[in-house]
Order: structure tokens, then sequence, then C-alpha cells
């Protein structure tokens, strides 16, 4: 085990420094200049105002060379100063946002997890049922509705209409004088929606996958052999299937870390929390490259980590994984 897990943790290296490289080069690629935002509005600016910015930034260098100077920085931990006007350090603004954006998405997982493996495994074990077709009916939803109109939708409704939920930020006015516990539901008030939005189209994808695995593991022979026995179909279903249907489920986890980190940007903005989401939404208005590559530096760590922990999952339930 600790082999195959030397050998994943160096594979990632290569392929986080190709993240970078593409994602540094189709940024640098979209038109406009961070020099724009500080010299088109400012009627005293010139030529030589802006020539000197490009040069601060390096933008007056081959875009190879800036990469390489990113890079040689970045490699001592340092991801530099924001192009904004409080020229903070990129690390310190995005540790200030990432405990949000990490709590949302680990919230959304639990969601997904406590919620679509048993609606998977009900409509495999009661198939073209009325629970089957009414689940059915609501993949179909999750699948076609788009994260920003369902989050507009909920928060038009159940936020403006009923008033049941806060439609934005985090906190309530004086917050900072309730209780401890009434600041810990306060806060849990205002996350309902957003995670129920970024847990939606999951709820749908992964109780399909979980129904097609059931489906696919309760028609194996040993399957058959254990009902032969005169085991129970609890025992059945919930200790000899379950197992082997949870497989391919732990892989498609870890590669959908990627897509909720990269749809906190949506809901982040829609409904104002002050996350990663929406530091990078902010950040490319504002053309402001370190803190954009730093960013999704961070996410990409982040996305292979989830990755990582997703296979040494799936080799620790399947040990051919493992010696392969």
């Amino acid at each position: 085990m600790l082999i195959y897990l030397t050998k994943r943790l160096f594979m990632m290296i290569p392929l986080l420094i190709g993240i970078t490289l593409i994602s540094f080069v189709v940024i640098h690629l979209a038109p406009g200049e961070p020099t724009d935002m500080q010299t088109d509005l400012n009627p005293k600016s010139s030529v030589e105002m802006r020539d000197r910015l490009r040069e601060r930034y390096n933008l007056d260098k081959p875009l190879y060379v800036q990469y390489g100077l990113w890079l040689k920085q970045v490699a001592t931990l340092d991801f530099g100063e924001s192009f904004a006007q409080d020229h903070r350090p990129v690390l310190e603004k995005v540790g200030e946002r990432m405990p949000i954006t990490i709590l949302i998405n680990v919230l959304s997982i639990a969601v997904i997890l406590v919620v679509a493996v048993p609606i998977g495994i009900l409509s495999a074990v009661r198939r073209n049922s009325m629970f089957d077709r009414s689940t059915t009916v609501f993949v179909f939803l999750g699948f076609a509705m788009p994260s920003f109109w369902l989050a507009l939708l909920l928060m038009d409704y159940l936020g403006v209409r009923l008033g049941l939920f806060p439609v934005a930020g985090l906190k309530s006015i004086g917050y900072d004088y309730m209780s401890s516990g009434r600041q810990v539901w306060d806060m849990a008030h205002h996350l309902i929606l957003p995670v129920f939005v970024s847990a939606f189209g999951g709820l749908a994808g992964f109780s399909r996958y979980m129904r097609s695995n059931m489906l696919e593991v309760i028609r194996q022979d040993y399957i058959l052999t254990a009902r032969a026995k005169g085991l129970s179909e609890r025992v059945v279903i919930y200790k000899h299937a379950l197992r082997n249907a949870l497989l391919p489920v732990i892989t498609i986890l870890g590669l959908s870390v990627p897509g909720l980190i990269g749809g906190s940007v949506i809901f982040e903005t829609i409904f104002a929390i002050p996350g990663m989401g929406k530091l990078f939404y902010d950040g490319v208005l504002m053309r402001d490259y370190p803190l954009i590559m730093g960013i999704l530096v961070i996410g990409a760590v982040l996305t292979l980590i989830g990755n990582l922990l997703a296979d040494i999952s799936y080799a620790l339930a399947d040990p051919r994984i493992r010696k392969g």
C-alpha cells in the first residue's frame, strides 16, 4: 500500500505542473490586462505609466518567461501579491476564504452520500416501482436544471416570498452579539440553500450510478448463491451486494470534487458567500493574475487530494488495485 501511495504522490507533480501551465496560458490569452483597470479610468494616466505598470507586473516579458518566474516563485510557496488595490499576499486572501468553501463542499458531499446511496439502493431493489419512476423524474430534473437557475428560483420563492431562508451572506445582523449556539444555527440557516444547490446535481447523478451498480451486482451468481442459502434479503443486499456496488461510486465521488469546487463560483457569487468562488470571480473581473493562479493552484491541489483519497479508498476496498 505504501508503494502504491508513493507512486500516486509522484504522479501528482507533473499533473499539477501541466494544470498550472494550461491555466497560465489560457488566462493570459484572454483579452485585457490588469493595467487596463488602473489606467483606462484614470484621466491622469499616460503611456509611460502603463509601461511602468506592465514592467512592474512582468507583463512586458514573453509569456514563457512570465510562467517561469511565476513557477519559481510558487515553488517557494509564495503566490505573490494581489494586483488589487490592497496588494495583500494571495495566500492571505485565499486563506481567509478557503474554510467556508471547503465546509460547503464537505457538507454537499455528505448530503449526496446520505441521500443518493439509499435512493439508488431502493430504486434497484424496487425496480420499475412507483418509487423508482419518481426518482427517475427527479434525476432528469437534476440533470436538466442549471445550478444558477435553481439558486435564483429558491432565493425568490423560499427566501423572498416565504422568508424561510436568508438569501445572501453567511451571518445575520447582530451576529457578534449572539450566543455560541445561536451563531452556529445562524450560519447553518444561511448555508441550507447554498448546500442544497451545490448538492442537487450530484444527488441525481449519484443515485443513478448507485442504482445501475446495484442492478449489476444483484444479478451476479454469488448473490443468487447467497439467496439460495436462505439468507435474508436484507443481509444479501446490505452485506454482500452493497460493498461491491459502492466501488465505482467511490471513484466517481473523487472525480466529482473538481465539479463541486468549480460550482462554488456560481452559487457563492449568487448567494454573496465570501468563499474562494466569489474571490475567484472578483479576481477574473479585475484580471488579477496572481490571485486567479493562486486559487486555481489551490483548487487543483484540493482536487488531486480528493482523487487521491478516492483511489486510496478504492485500493483499500479492492486489493487487486494495489497490486496493479
